[in-house]
């Protein structure tokens, strides 16, 4: 039996305390006669820390397909019946709430006037945008062994 009263809950946390490290916090007694159980994980697996999140492609798409809709001026309602796909769906794949397929893509893209592969390079170039850090953005690398030099003769 146990010495809690029968409604008092045993809290185990499962982050540790700010002040202190995981590795120096007690580990928890097992009862006697108990059958030995796998540890939990603490928290969220060690990551290589990153400067900033790499965007999702869905989110880059739903991006340039909102911007192209509203550089047209023309309704979330007026491009979706083009397309032929439903309004609140077009709106999902703007926000990035959805991974629209590519015959999707293909149709929205070609309700803006624009082809697949035009959507997906200015996506592409979106992402470069936003990934490329801004010392590689300043000067673009090249592969002359003279580094941007000019030589005159």
């Amino acid at each position: 039996m146990s010495n809690r009263a029968p409604n008092e809950a045993r809290v185990i946390p499962l982050r540790p305390p700010a002040g202190r490290p995981a590795a120096s916090r007690p580990v928890a007694e097992r009862p006697a006669g108990s059958s030995p159980r796998p540890a939990l994980a603490s928290g969220p697996p060690s990551r290589p820390a990153r400067a900033a999140r790499e965007p999702l492609w869905r989110d880059l798409v739903g991006d340039v397909l909102r911007r192209e809709r509203l550089a047209q001026e023309r309704t979330l309602k007026d491009v979706a019946e083009a397309a032929r796909i439903s309004m609140p769906y077009l709106s999902e794949i703007e926000r990035g709430r959805k991974e629209a397929s590519s015959e999707v893509l293909a149709a929205a893209a070609r309700a803006l006037g624009l082809g697949l592969g035009d959507l997906l390079g200015l996506a592409r170039g979106e992402l470069v945008r936003l990934t490329t850090r801004p010392s590689d953005r300043a000067r673009p690398r090249t592969s002359s062994p003279y580094d941007g030099l000019c030589l005159a003769a």
